[in-house]
């Protein structure tokens, strides 16, 4: 059994001092401190937070790659390095994200989560994959290859539902309310993006049964005081949204407006290629090159191309230029998304029988310490400010 202590718990609708978080693979308790020296806790490992903030882990539903390496790829080695490196910006929890790539591809990038999910590797815990494609308008492709992209078929995405949680889909190409209304039956999560609906388009398939948006904003038709769009279905409707809150993909100006109107239907993600975490040069995104920059990703033409954020720098960005409290921010970042996904019963958040997936953080939430089903993954309690 281990505890935490001195430090500052992030729960759900508060920050608590004076408390100590008791845990195993699960959390058991969250306490007072005075409490630890009572029998029915035995013999704890004690780990003092130094005054810093305990969070529970962040979930990053939408990720294509980092460390060189995509989750397109179809590489076990690929997705363990991924999983492992992620851990040191305190993700404890993802969703591997497919391009828009062949079929053949796209068999074996679901068939290596396959075998991730079975062997477990160390790092962050992967809970099936994001399939952002093929099912996408090529008007608003964004970075995702034209000749790979297939008419709706709800049967590709049911022949993959042991391992696909979210997929992406444009409501307006033919067939695909058809589409959203069948698979709305079965469980797995329906975005839309990458389309050029037009509000009452998008309207009718949040209605038809897409719960969730692909990075609000991008790849998609924008608020207009005339044509709504696809922006102010996702504004103005129960359906989760995704924000890349890097500063450049949206105006940060935009946050604290998105953020009152969301609620706890906001999601942070990255989006990152797999150019996150390597310095500036050119990689490949969905076979194709892109040309990293600070935090810009662009294809030769021009076209933004994913991201090299870091989830935990999403949540100090939203921190930096909103008023909103730590609290409601990391929700963002962890319970928000892990609803999203169906996976809130077991994490998400600091309470007693869910996974002990911990992090401790400074006030500028560099990750110091990562914890996952309460093993210490990461430690680097030295490390320098990112």
């Amino acid at each position: 059994m281990k505890a935490v202590i001195n430090g500052k718990i992030i729960s759900t609708n508060a920050v608590l001092t004076g408390k100590a978080v008791v845990f195993d693979r699960q959390i058991r308790a969250v306490i007072d401190e005075s409490e630890l020296s009572s029998r029915q806790y035995g013999d704890v490992e004690i780990i003092d937070a130094g005054g810093m903030y305990v969070s529970p882990g962040l979930i990053d539903v939408h990720i294509h790659g980092y460390l060189g390496r995509d989750a397109s790829d179809g590489d076990d080695a690929g997705l363990r390095t991924m999983a492992e490196g992620i851990v040191k910006n305190g993700v404890t929890a993802w969703l591997p994200t497919t391009m828009t790539v062949s079929t053949e591809e796209l068999n074996a990038a679901f068939d290596s989560v396959r075998r991730a999910m079975k062997d477990n590797p160390r790092g962050a815990k992967i809970l099936g994959v994001n399939a952002e494609g093929p099912f996408i308008n090529a008007k608003y492709k964004g970075a995702q290859s034209e000749k790979h992209i297939l008419p709706p078929d709800a049967s590709f995405i049911k022949r993959n539902l042991d391992v696909i949680r979210l997929f992406t889909i444009a409501c307006e190409i033919p067939g695909a309310i058809d589409v959203i209304k069948e698979l709305s039956q079965t469980g797995v999560a329906i975005s839309l993006g990458h389309t050029a609906a037009t509000y009452e388009e998008a309207m009718n398939a949040i209605e038809a049964g897409a719960g969730h948006i692909t990075h609000l904003f991008n790849a998609m038709t924008p608020l207009n005081h005339r044509k709504p769009g696809v922006v102010t279905a996702a504004l103005t409707s129960p359906v989760y949204a995704e924000i890349i809150a890097d500063c450049f993909h949206v105006s940060p100006a935009l946050f604290d407006m998105v953020a009152r109107l969301k609620g706890d239907k906001l999601l942070l993600i990255t989006d990152s290629t797999r150019a996150g975490g390597l310095e500036d040069g050119e990689y490949t995104l969905g076979g194709q090159p892109i040309f990293v920059k600070g935090v810009e990703c662009r294809l030769a033409d021009g076209t933004i191309a994913g991201s090299v954020l870091k989830l935990n720098h999403a949540v100090r960005n939203f921190l930096d230029n909103t008023s909103l409290p730590i609290e409601t921010v990391v929700r963002m970042a962890s319970l928000n998304p892990a609803k999203s996904i169906g996976v809130d019963d077991k994490k998400g958040s600091i309470e007693p029988g869910k996974d002990a997936d911990i992090i401790i953080v400074d006030e500028r939430f560099n990750v110091k310490r990562t914890y996952i089903s309460g093993e210490l993954y990461y430690n680097n309690e030295e490390s320098e400010p990112c």
